[in-house]
């Protein structure tokens, strides 16, 4: 995938020769630029001429063959072990990054915030200039989406639907004794759901660090992953969004299931949540923006009568959180679907999920994945939408 930074060059502009990332591979800027993993930090630099990289002896071959750079360096080329046995760990190395950025005639550089602190220092200590990219450059041009980022995420996407259904399937054949689920005799737990999703996406080639597959109370709590046994009539929301090892593409999904018989309560939440939803897939199209969005889906709540934080920004129930998400290298990424979100663009990828939650109800979020596209929108979901199992 090569992915066109000349957008970067209007954030150099004049202030900059080159924008500098210092990382690891799994830094998403880093690999984004680089094309490149590695499990140590390495140095890109991405000029209006190219994209050079500075790695060690032991990444040196397989970033000739792998990363996406017009020239790759070593730290050795640059008398590594002597300037750090001089100067120590972290200004000898900085040391070294200034040479290589000298001989690309790189005299001043943007860098992204989170930025090592002791690089920089040793940079401006060489005399070259380093100014903070307020605007997050990378991170926005990586929220457009090219054709083949979409098919990794729907690959992902693809594999996080058969963890689902894996899930699914798990609580579906329970059985109930005593208001609690059970498997084999035993209760069925959170932790035990989980491994059966983490087994199938394995088995998909893909990883992910946490799942949440919360039950009742915990459900109302948007992010509690959730733990212990799963219980009947009670919901259990499962939200998994996992990373494609190949192409380290992200995707995200979740579904409500319950087992047993939804109070009234409960089934008039679900409905509502699933046409929030709807409505904020309705609103989705080029042009619109991220908190229009989330206004289309505040609109379903409000006139039903559920506190949303639009107009109860104190509101410890109802609807609680924004819309959602950009998805890609990161699971949570630009654009917002949020009060504070922008003008969406084709190849946005990004979430919808609504929720409700209180802790005497539970909670209840569907999720769907979709793609913005020239004329609307495409839903890379393809996963039902029903309470009861």
């Amino acid at each position: 995938m090569q992915p066109d930074l000349s957008a970067l060059d209007a954030t150099l502009g004049d202030g900059a020769d080159g924008y500098l990332v210092d990382a690891d591979g799994t830094d998403s800027t880093q690999r984004y630029l680089s094309g490149f993993d590695a499990p140590d930090p390495f140095v890109t630099c991405y000029t209006p001429d190219g994209v050079h990289l500075l790695v060690s002896g032991l990444e040196y071959g397989r970033a000739k063959k792998d990363a996406r750079a017009d020239t790759v360096s070593r730290l050795a080329d640059y008398d590594y072990r002597e300037r750090v046995s001089e100067a120590g760990q972290v200004a000898g190395r900085a040391a070294v990054v200034a040479d290589f950025l000298a001989e690309r005639a790189v005299g001043s550089v943007a860098v992204p915030a989170r930025f090592p602190l002791g690089t920089a220092d040793g940079l401006r200590e060489a005399g070259v200039t380093v100014d903070v990219d307020d605007g997050d450059a990378v991170t926005r041009i990586r929220a457009v989406k090219t054709s083949e980022e979409v098919e990794y995420v729907r690959r992902a996407q693809r594999a996080n639907e058969r963890a689902m259904a894996a899930a699914e399937s798990v609580i579906e054949s329970a059985t109930v004794v005593e208001g609690v689920l059970h498997r084999d005799g035993d209760p069925l737990t959170s932790e035990a759901v989980r491994r059966e999703i983490e087994l199938t996406l394995l088995r998909e080639g893909c990883a992910l660090d946490e799942t949440i597959v919360a039950c009742g109370a915990d459900a109302a709590d948007p992010h509690d992953r959730g733990s212990g046994p799963l219980r009947a009539d009670e919901p259990i929301v499962v939200d998994i969004f996992p990373r494609d090892k190949g192409t380290r593409y992200h995707a995200d999904m979740t579904r409500t299931f319950l087992k047993g018989t939804p109070d009234s309560t409960l089934r008039e939440w679900f409905d509502l949540t699933d046409e929030a939803r709807r409505a904020g897939l309705d609103a989705l199209e080029p042009g619109v923006t991220g908190e229009a969005v989330h206004g289309a889906v505040c609109d379903v709540y409000e006139a039903a009568g559920v506190p949303t934080l639009r107009t109860n920004p104190g509101a410890e129930t109802g609807f609680i959180h924004s819309t959602g998400h950009g998805v890609g290298l990161d699971v949570h990424e630009l654009p917002r679907i949020a009060p504070d979100g922008d003008e969406l663009e084709p190849g946005n990828v990004v979430t919808i999920e609504p929720g409700l939650y209180d802790p005497d109800v539970g909670g209840v979020r569907i999720e769907d994945l979709v793609v913005v596209t020239e004329d609307g929108y495409e839903n890379l979901t393809d996963y039902p939408v029903e309470l009861v199992v």
